[in-house]
């Protein structure tokens, strides 16, 4: 084999292509980018994803309103709160005034 042979530059070709498949199919079989044949970076998609975003937004939604409601009644109890001490005062009052 001659080192300026067409053997020996296919050889090369074929040793780069398999090279760049083999980094590919690994960099793909550990979840890494890959680049697409315009440069740019395809990644791992998850099949689940649309699924998982679709709860969690649902999940997101019900505690959001949860919490809504929940302030709603802190707020009644603070009420209940400030204007039961107000009338325990009141009626304290009055009934020192009777004896």
């Amino acid at each position: 084999m001659s080192w300026g042979g067409p053997t020996f530059v296919l050889a090369i070709i074929a040793l780069s292509i398999g090279g760049w498949m083999f980094t590919t199919w690994i960099r793909a079989k550990h979840g890494y980018p890959v680049e697409n044949e315009w440069g740019g970076t395809v990644h791992r998609t998850d099949p689940d994803a649309d699924r998982k975003i679709a709860l969690l937004s649902d999940d997101n939604a019900k505690l959001a309103n949860q919490i809504g409601r929940l302030e709603e009644r802190i707020a009644v109890l603070e009420r209940i709160a400030t204007e039961e001490s107000g009338r325990a005062a009141q009626l304290a009052d009055q009934i020192d005034r009777l004896r």
